[in-house]
């Protein structure tokens, strides 16, 4: 293994060498597919993900009610001042849902879109609270409903080519002024999926990692008329110009691949943090 787990991973090296060979076949069929087949393998391959490493940490994370609580609490303290009362908010990805269930306390409606239901199936979810099941890349709720769009590590699992359809289905589910919020790993401090732990690049569910200028390029592309970029400083968020970051990422870009990994990390809290970008339609 190139790296050592994080302390709240509990699983043992060959635990993690399973989940690793695992996802990479399922993601090596997903990259490999034609449109038509992803819509029905977003689906299957992640259930299928799920049943063969028990172990995952999606759903191990169940297990432990302070981690879920501090994930969803780090969440909360950015998306806090997004929500009221009388919005309509919208998850895509939303794992085990334990942020959807939180936002359903302070919300009108709330929305959960997802390609798997297998890791949800156990839970009791809030009167207005509603699960919908998707083929991965469209988003099946009605136009100018959302106010509020949330993901948190999910632009970077979908095929390069259903990237662009799903954010123009977010913003078309936008009202006027809505926004979308998107958290996603930086492509130069990576990877980050489980190929981290024996790749160069991520070969796992992650099938593209952006960097904060090509994601930035691709919202304009959806059509959202502003994009601002967020950094957190001890639970305080700044709004930054991506101009800077943008000129960071492409100088530690065209370094050689052993310098830029002894130099990523030690940026990645601090002039590289993962991307966190907020659309406005």
């Amino acid at each position: 293994m190139k790296q050592k787990p994080p302390r709240n991973d509990y699983r043992t090296p060959e635990q993690i060498r399973e989940h690793y060979e695992v996802e990479k076949e399922l993601a090596s069929r997903l990259r490999n597919a034609s449109k038509q087949e992803r819509r029905f393998l977003y689906s299957s391959l992640y259930d299928e993900l799920y049943r063969r490493v028990p172990f995952h940490p999606q759903i191990t994370r169940k297990m432990s009610s302070v981690e879920s609580k501090q994930a969803v609490s780090h969440q909360m303290e950015f998306l806090g001042p997004f929500l009221s009362k009388d919005i309509t908010f919208l998850e895509l990805g939303p794992g085990d849902c334990a942020l959807s269930f939180e936002v359903a306390k302070l919300v009108k409606q709330v929305y959960a879109v997802y390609v798997s239901d297998e890791i949800t199936k156990a839970t009791t979810a809030p009167a207005n609270f509603q699960l919908i099941l998707s083929d991965g890349s469209s988003v099946p709720i009605p136009p100018n409903s959302v106010n509020v769009a949330y993901s948190n590590m999910l632009i970077e699992h979908l095929h390069p080519a259903d990237a662009i359809e799903q954010l123009i289905s977010i913003y078309n589910a936008l009202i006027p002024g809505g926004v979308y919020i998107c958290i996603t790993p930086n492509r130069i401090t990576g990877p980050h999926d489980v190929s981290k732990y024996f790749d160069v690049a991520a070969m796992g569910f992650h099938l593209k990692e952006y960097t904060t200028l090509e994601l930035c390029n691709l919202f304009r592309k959806a059509g959202f008329s502003r994009v601002g970029f967020y950094i957190g400083v001890r639970g305080k968020y700044l709004r930054l110009h991506i101009f800077p970051i943008a000129m960071v990422e492409m100088i530690i870009d065209k370094l050689l691949y052993i310098l830029r990994r002894t130099i990523a990390p030690n940026l990645s809290f601090t002039l590289l943090p993962g991307i966190r970008l907020v659309g406005v339609k």
